[in-house]
């Protein structure tokens, strides 16, 4: 089906007046976009009708395998073993892939993780990881499949060719204020994993403050919509739903997630990232058919996801020994008050990394950052180190996301809920 100008006006009149689209006109909405046969003024004005009438699931699922099947897909039939794939919707001091992944290699699982860069003032898996010296993130798709069947896992950047369709539409979403629709971020993050061909996916919904889902309400309604679309896509679906209210791991930056992430695959760091990173495992492990043939926890005292992780990153050409794991502070955040540490606003915080690194004034943007000295709950006297800064971040404006009251606040628990 090929749509004309007059085509592509009856579509975006028939959603904005909540009608319900049938597959090919969603396809050849797609497609012609991606062609370049519909410039972006018609494909905005569809997507805002859609963030104003919303789609059906069936609507939903259509438009995510259109955006699967618009450029390269990878495909495992006849793999040796269950391939599971893993996603989190973004945060802040967010480095469970690169603990998760490892871990659940390290009990049997064949995880092929195609990630992405920092978008917003969340970090980037792909920019965490190339803080090792030499480590290779693009990969063919010969390679990566070739790699997690011989090592058990691969993180990778996902070529231009998978699913260029939500590259092109994200890219426009971002422009014209349509990010913020459940149908369309489900499609989004779908069509890269269907894209990627893996049969059994855990979903790591990011909610609060920091994340992009602020309330546990919209997090579940996303979950229940990626599960109901998955399904009808033929893929198993697993979602946690974990809190992002303040930062996940004690690091934020590159360089010191990456860090950080290594101390707990060392079995030296046992803090919230080691305990979401085991539970994201411990789904992906029962998605993929593997539940009970191994305790996460135990793969990670034992050591086997740190051997898990150097295979994988040997395999992509890093050198793990000459990753730089010492780093030198700028400035220290101090209390100016007595009291407890009521409130720490981890999308703040993001985005004064992510400012600080676009100042073009680091020779290596990458190492810097801050660390966390103080969490939600803790006592705090007046000069106490609250956080220390590394690189040209401002702590001035770090100072300004702690809050610091009388009274004792109760953290979230980390997860949420799963379905």
């Amino acid at each position: 089906m090929s749509l004309g100008p007059a085509g592509v006006r009856a579509i975006i009149d028939k959603k904005r007046r909540g009608g319900t689209l049938e597959r090919d006109e969603i396809d050849a909405l797609v497609n012609g976009y991606v062609s370049c046969e519909i410039d972006d003024a018609p494909m905005a004005a569809w997507l805002m009708a859609v963030c104003l009438a919303g789609m059906t699931l069936d609507e939903t699922a259509h438009l995510t395998r259109a955006m699967a099947m618009s450029g390269d897909t990878i495909d495992w039939a006849g793999a040796a073993g269950p391939i599971v794939d893993k996603h989190s919707t973004g945060g802040v001091g967010d480095a469970v892939t690169l603990v998760a992944v490892p871990l659940a290699a390290a009990c049997g699982a064949k995880v092929a993780k195609l990630s992405g860069r920092a978008l917003g003032h969340t970090g980037g898996t792909i920019d965490k990881l190339e803080c090792i010296p030499g480590l290779r993130t693009e990969l063919s798709i010969d390679e990566f499949k070739a790699q997690v069947m011989r090592v058990g896992c691969a993180i990778a950047a996902a070529t231009a060719r998978l699913a260029p369709a939500d590259k092109k539409m994200y890219a426009l979403r971002d422009r014209t204020a349509t990010v913020a629709s459940v149908p369309l971020i489900a499609a989004s993050v779908l069509s890269k994993k269907v894209a990627g061909g893996a049969p059994a996916i855990v979903l790591d919904v990011k909610v609060g403050a920091g994340a992009f889902m602020r309330t546990l309400d919209e997090g579940r309604a996303l979950a229940e919509t990626m599960i109901a679309v998955g399904s009808r896509l033929d893929r198993r679906v697993r979602v946690l739903l974990t809190a992002m209210d303040e930062p996940l791991a004690d690091s934020i930056g590159d360089a010191l997630e990456l860090e950080e992430a290594l101390r707990t695959l060392e079995g030296t760091c046992n803090g919230r990232l080691a305990d979401v990173a085991a539970s994201v495992a411990g789904a992906m492990l029962q998605v993929a058919g593997l539940r009970g043939t191994c305790d996460p926890a135990d793969a990670l005292r034992s050591g086997a996801a740190l051997r898990s992780f150097s295979e994988m990153v040997a395999a992509q050409n890093g050198r793990l020994a000459d990753f730089d794991r010492r780093f030198s502070p700028s400035s220290e955040v101090r209390a100016r008050a007595d009291g407890y540490v009521e409130r720490i606003d981890a999308g703040a915080l993001g985005e004064i990394v992510a400012r600080a690194k676009d100042t073009g004034f680091e020779s290596d943007a990458r190492r810097l950052g801050l660390r966390l000295a103080k969490r939600v709950g803790d006592a705090v006297s007046r000069g106490e180190t609250l956080a220390t800064c590394f690189g040209a971040v401002d702590p001035k404006r770090v100072a300004e996301a702690f809050v610091i009251g009388p009274h004792r606040a109760e953290p979230r628990p980390l997860i949420l809920a799963t379905l």
